[in-house]
């Protein structure tokens, strides 16, 4: 009974615990700690079970209230939000082991609010990849959207304002993705994803259906920050909460990409975005263009979790373009990355957020011999930036690689130009940080040797934010060196029949 009801129960429980987190706070603030935990963990059972059970039986149709489709909801799920669903629970659950040493810092009185918050933010992602119906899509894209907006607020001084940047041009894309529903009920008078599948071709001249499908693509590009749609995300993901900016900039793109998929691949045919249209053209080029400016942006800034926002963008920029190469190889390599790069920037803000725990800054002044300081911490910083400029045999390695093959094979050299110019870019950010880090410079004058005795002790982070840490910077390395059984088993199946 467990496996029948595992897929509405990954989204149940965290919906369920988050209406009772306010209850359980109110009761003793302390409970909601491992009580979020305890929410997330069962989520994330089920998340591998029912992964698990498609991949050795196959796709799940489970029909909410046992309403048949299309008069009822219908939770489908297939090999591609199979790995998402997976995905997301599993990067919830390491966060919020990772919270609470951050929070009692960043937060200490708002606790209880933020793990609401916080489970409706995995509940809206939960419900975005699993749903078969497009209109149950853009609820669970509000409940999401509301929650990170809240998150976002929470921070520093100057998160209202990048919220509320965030909440207009968020709303604008929410819209957009509402208005290209409303026209395809209009025309086709069905909401269910696999029913409208089968009607779209016969309507593919329509102009209404033109106009639904570019409304669609500009809703989802806002959603994901693609360039040059992505002035909200800098800002709004550098002045949240550390474990707001860990939770989001892993994942609000990443399902963006992932409804961009589903659009172009399984609402429409192929061959619509392909040959009827010069969508993937287009997609190539903004991809080329978002990761140059992505890496040139991220060049430029002083502040550690800036630039990380920034190669945020980039890499949106290598999934849009492989997507826009269209080939199968290109496509894999796309997939590929939407798991690598979860993993990757959940790392890259896990550190982050535990250097703003010790340092009390994000500026690079404050990495100054902090490889001393923090030695653990670093060394796993070092694993996520060597994946991240594509280094074998971390994980970022072998999603580059299909990339650049897929290019070569269709012929678009500029988007390879692209992936070694931002695989170099990434060589001098990640390396500008060892310098600082490792040479300690501001000991290096005479009569400082008190002040290098100071940089010289180590000072860790705390297990519960050292540990989570640790398992990211491990699975970076493991998804590497199993890309070929991931590959096989998971991507190739979600990979569209071109």
């Amino acid at each position: 009974m467990i496996v029948e009801q595992a897929p509405v129960l990954i989204v149940v429980i965290c919906l369920m615990s988050a209406v009772a987190t306010p209850l359980i706070g109110w009761v003793k603030r302390e409970l909601c700690y491992p009580w979020v935990i305890l929410a997330l963990l069962a989520s994330t059972c089920c998340s591998v079970l029912v992964m698990n059970t498609v991949i050795h039986e196959g796709s799940i149709h489970y029909y909410l209230g046992s309403w048949l489709p299309p008069w009822g909801i219908e939770y489908v799920i297939d090999h591609l939000n199979a790995m998402m669903l997976v995905l997301i629970t599993g990067t919830a659950l390491l966060v919020a082991i990772y919270s609470k040493k951050s929070l009692e810092a960043e937060l200490p009185d708002r606790t209880v609010y933020f793990y609401t918050l916080y489970l409706l933010q995995v509940t809206g992602f939960l419900g975005i990849v699993i749903t078969g119906d497009v209109f149950n899509l853009y609820v669970f894209l509000e409940i999401a959207s509301l929650a990170g907006y809240a998150l976002i607020a929470t921070g520093e001084e100057g998160a209202p304002l990048a919220a509320f940047r965030y909440l207009i041009l968020g709303t604008v894309g929410a819209c957009f993705y509402l208005l290209g529903v409303g026209y395809l009920y209009m025309v086709t008078g069905s909401l269910n994803l696999a029913e409208l599948a089968e009607i779209l071709p016969r309507l593919y001249g329509s102009k209404v259906i033109l106009v639904a499908f570019a409304f669609f693509m500009v809703g989802l590009a806002l959603k994901m920050a693609l360039f040059p749609l992505h002035l909200w995300l800098p800002d709004a993901y550098t002045k949240a909460p550390s474990v707001a900016s860990a939770l989001i900039a892993p994942l609000m793109t990443k399902v963006a990409v992932y409804i961009m998929l589903r659009v172009m691949f399984t609402l429409f045919k192929p061959y619509f975005s392909i040959d009827l249209l010069p969508v993937t053209k287009i997609l190539l080029y903004a991809g080329v263009i978002a990761i140059c400016v992505g890496a040139i942006m991220a060049l430029a800034q002083r502040n550690f979790k800036r630039m990380l926002c920034y190669i945020v963008i980039a890499e949106v920029g290598y999934m849009v373009g492989g997507v826009g190469v269209a080939n199968t190889v290109a496509i894999r390599g796309a997939i590929l990355h939407v798991m690598n790069d979860v993993v990757m920037t959940l790392g890259l803000f896990a550190v982050a957020g535990i250097i703003a725990y010790k340092m009390k800054s994000n500026e690079l002044t404050a990495f100054d011999a902090i490889f001393k300081k923090m030695p653990f911490t670093m060394a796993a910083f070092l694993v996520v930036a060597l994946s991240v400029i594509g280094v074998p045999p971390t994980c970022g390695f072998f999603s580059k690689w299909y990339l650049i093959q897929g290019s070569i094979m269709a012929g678009n050299w500029i988007f390879v130009g692209a992936l070694l110019f931002s695989s170099l870019v990434n060589v001098i950010l990640f390396f500008r940080i060892i310098e600082i880090g490792y040479y300690d410079f501001g000991a290096s004058g005479a009569g400082d040797a008190h002040s290098h005795d100071e940089r010289s002790v180590v000072s860790e982070a705390p297990l519960s934010m050292l540990i989570p840490t640790y398992v990211v910077a491990a699975a970076i390395i493991l998804i590497g060196l199993y890309n070929q059984s991931i590959i096989t088993t998971i991507i190739d199946f979600a990979v569209p029949k071109l």
